[in-house]
C-alpha cells in the first residue's frame, strides 16, 4: 500500500494540527516553571555588597549588578526592600509573604518566635514551599533557615518542617566550618577540612546532586548561603582577595547622626583609627566569601544548562537584609531604617523576563512567596499573604498604574536589661555593643516606616515606639544618603498623611496591605484615623514636631 500523503488542504492533516497544537499546549501546561531562590545572607546593595559581583562580571555586557556568569543578559535588575531588617524577621517575611506584625517573628530569639514551636504551629504550614508542594512541585532546602532553626526547645534537627521533600538545613546562625545540618531530620556534624566541611560548597555540592537526581515534576530549590554574614571565613583560594579594597567612603560615613534617633546619636564621631581599621578589615572578608557564592550560582546555573532545564527555570538572587560598615559612625550590623540596611538586590533570570531590564517599582520581600507562587500557576488569592505577584514587572509589564507606590517596614529592638560593662554610661536597654560604647540596638530602637517611591514623592516616614515617638523623614531624592531629616520643615499635611498611612499598614493583613498609598490617586484621607485609640500617641507626636 502506498504512503498517504497530506497536503494543507486535506481536512486530515488539519486534525493533525488542531491534535499537535493540542499536546503543545497541554505539555506546556504540564511543564510548569522551576523556581531557584539563591538567599544571601547581611548582603546590602547600597553601600558596595554587589560591586564585587560587578567586577567579576564587568566584561558582560548586561544591565545593572549582573547575576550570572553568561548568559547573562536574560537577567533583569530591580531595588527591593525587607520587611524588617534582621535575618529572622525578613526570613520569616520571605516564607510566609507577611510583614512582622502578622507573622510575630519580631528578633532573633526564640522568645522572638524565631523557629518558636508557635511559629511552627501557625506560619510554617501556610508557608508558600507547603503550597507548592500541595501543588505538585517537588521542593528542596539547602542552608541557613531561621536563627533558632535546631534549638531543642523546638523541636531539634530533628523537626521538619511541612513542605520540603529534601532538607539540608543549618543548626542555628551562619557558619563556615564546625557545624551540623539537618539531613531530613537526621543531624549531621561537619568539622573544619575545606574538601569536605566548607559550608557554601556543601550547599553548592547537595544542589547539584538534587538537580541531577530530581523527579520529573516541576522543582523550588532554595538555597540559603552563609555569607557574606561573619564570622566572614573565606575559602583558602581566596583568602588573600581584595588586599587594597576598603568599606566605601560615602558622604554618611564617619559623620554624626545629627537629628536622628538617640542610638544613633550617640555614636562616637570621629571613628576611633582601630573602629575604622576594624571594619575594612570586615569589609574586605565579606567580599572574599562571596567569591563562594559566585562559585554556587555558576555551578547551579551550568548544570541547570547541561540538564536541558535553564530555559524552563527563574532564577531569583537577593539577601534577607543590607548591612552598614561606618555609616553615621555606625561599626557594623543591619536593625537601623536606612537605605544600607532594608534595601537589598533582587535579581532575576526566566523565562519571559526582559532583558537587560531594571525595574525601579516598589518590590519587597513579602512580595517573594507570592510571585514564586504565581510562577508555579497557583492562584496567589487563594493565600493570606500580604505581598504581591512582581511577575508581570518581571515580564515588562509595569503595572499599568496598578502597582504599589509604599511598603512598610518594621522592627522591634532588642536589649538587655543589665548594664553593659564596657559601657556603663549609656545604662540598660542595649545591646551590640562595640569598641568605644557604640551600641548597634536597644529596647526602644523600636520603629516603623513608610516607604514610599513614585512619580510624585520618594520619602521614608518613620516614627519610634519611645516616649517622645519620635519621628524621622527623609527625602531620598533630594538626600539620598538620609543626612538631613526633615520631619520639622515637611509641610504639614504631607506629615500627617504620612501618619495616617503607616497607622492602616501597621493593622493591615492580607488585601488592605495593598491598599492605595499617600501618592496613589485612590487614597483615601480620613483623619478621624488618627484618633480614638491612637490619641495619646498622636499627642506625643505633634508635641515632639513643635
Amino acid at each position: 500500500m502506498g504512503a498517504i500523503r497530506l497536503s494543507l488542504r486535506s481536512p486530515l492533516s488539519f486534525v493533525l494540527i488542531i491534535c499537535a497544537t493540542l499536546v503543545d499546549a497541554a505539555l506546556a501546561e504540564y511543564r510548569r516553571p522551576n523556581v531557584v531562590l539563591i538567599l544571601a545572607d547581611d548582603l546590602d546593595v547600597a553601600i558596595g555588597g554587589m560591586v564585587r559581583l560587578r567586577l567579576l562580571f564587568s566584561s558582560c555586557a548586561c544591565g545593572l549588578l549582573p547575576l550570572l556568569k553568561y548568559k547573562c543578559t536574560h537577567e533583569g535588575g530591580f531595588g527591593c526592600f525587607v520587611a524588617s531588617p534582621l535575618c529572622c524577621p525578613s526570613r520569616a517575611s520571605i516564607l510566609t509573604g507577611k510583614y512582622p506584625h502578622n507573622h510575630h517573628v519580631i528578633n532573633n530569639t526564640l522568645e522572638g518566635n524565631c523557629s518558636s514551636q508557635a511559629w511552627q504551629k501557625s506560619e510554617e504550614p501556610g508557608a508558600f514551599p507547603a503550597l507548592l508542594q500541595e501543588h505538585g512541585y517537588q521542593t528542596f532546602f539547602a542552608g541557613k533557615y531561621l536563627n533558632e532553626y535546631g534549638a531543642s526547645e523546638a523541636g531539634g534537627v530533628e523537626h521538619v518542617p511541612p513542605g520540603w521533600d529534601y532538607w539540608f538545613a543549618l543548626e542555628k546562625n551562619s557558619k563556615y566550618y564546625n557545624y551540623t545540618l539537618s539531613v531530613n531530620g537526621r543531624p549531621e556534624k561537619h568539622g573544619q577540612n575545606y574538601s569536605e566541611d566548607y559550608l557554601t560548597d556543601v550547599l553548592a555540592n547537595v544542589s547539584l546532586e538534587f538537580l541531577q537526581h530530581r523527579s520529573s515534576k516541576p522543582f523550588f530549590m532554595m538555597v540559603s548561603t552563609p555569607a557574606p554574614h561573619s564570622p566572614w571565613t573565606a575559602a583558602p583560594q581566596y583568602e588573600n582577595s581584595f588586599a587594597s579594597v576598603r568599606a566605601p567612603r560615602d558622604p554618611s560615613f564617619n559623620v554624626h547622626g545629627k537629628d536622628k534617633h538617640w542610638l544613633i546619636r550617640q555614636a562616637k564621631t570621629p571613628m576611633s583609627n582601630s573602629s575604622v581599621k576594624f571594619l575594612d578589615d570586615a569589609f574586605r572578608k565579606r567580599w572574599r566569601t562571596l567569591l563562594s557564592v559566585d562559585d554556587l550560582v555558576e555551578k547551579v546555573v551550568k548544570k541547570l544548562e547541561s540538564t536541558g532545564e535553564l530555559d524552563n527555570t527563574y532564577i531569583i538572587f537577593t539577601s534577607d537584609n543590607g548591612y552598614h560598615t561606618g555609616q553615621f559612625s555606625l561599626p557594623m550590623d543591619k536593625r537601623q531604617l536606612y537605605e544600607f540596611d532594608i534595601r537589598v538586590p533582587l535579581l532575576v533570570r526566566g523565562p519571559d523576563v526582559k532583558p537587560n531590564q531594571t525595574c525601579q517599582m516598589l518590590v519587597a520581600n513579602v512580595d517573594l512567596g507570592p510571585t514564586i507562587l504565581d510562577i508555579a500557576r497557583y492562584n496567589v488569592s487563594k493565600t493570606q499573604m500580604d505581598g504581591m505577584s512582581f511577575l508581570p514587572l518581571m515580564n515588562g509589564n509595569r503595572g499599568n498604574g496598578t502597582w504599589r507606590t509604599d511598603i512598610l517596614v518594621e522592627y522591634e529592638g532588642e536589649g538587655q536589661n543589665i548594664t553593659d560593662p564596657s559601657c556603663p554610661l549609656l545604662g540598660p536597654g542595649v545591646s551590640e555593643c562595640f569598641p568605644d560604647c557604640v551600641c548597634e540596638d536597644s529596647y526602644n530602637n523600636t520603629y516603623a516606616c513608610v516607604r514610599t517611591m513614585s512619580p510624585s514623592g520618594n520619602l521614608q516616614y518613620c516614627e519610634f515606639d519611645d516616649s517622645e515617638v519620635f519621628v524621622e523623614v527623609y527625602n531620598l531624592t533630594a538626600d539620598p544618603f538620609q543626612l538631613n531629616n526633615i520631619a520639622k520643615s515637611i509641610d504639614q499635611e504631607v506629615l500627617e498623611k504620612m501618619n495616617h498611612r503607616l497607622m492602616m499598614l501597621q493593622s493591615c493583613s492580607g488585601a488592605s496591605c495593598r491598599t492605595p498609598g499617600v501618592y496613589d490617586s485612590g487614597y483615601k484621607f480620613d483623619p478621624r484615623m488618627m484618633f480614638g485609640s491612637h490619641s495619646l500617641r498622636r499627642r506625643k507626636l505633634r508635641q515632639a514636631l513643635k
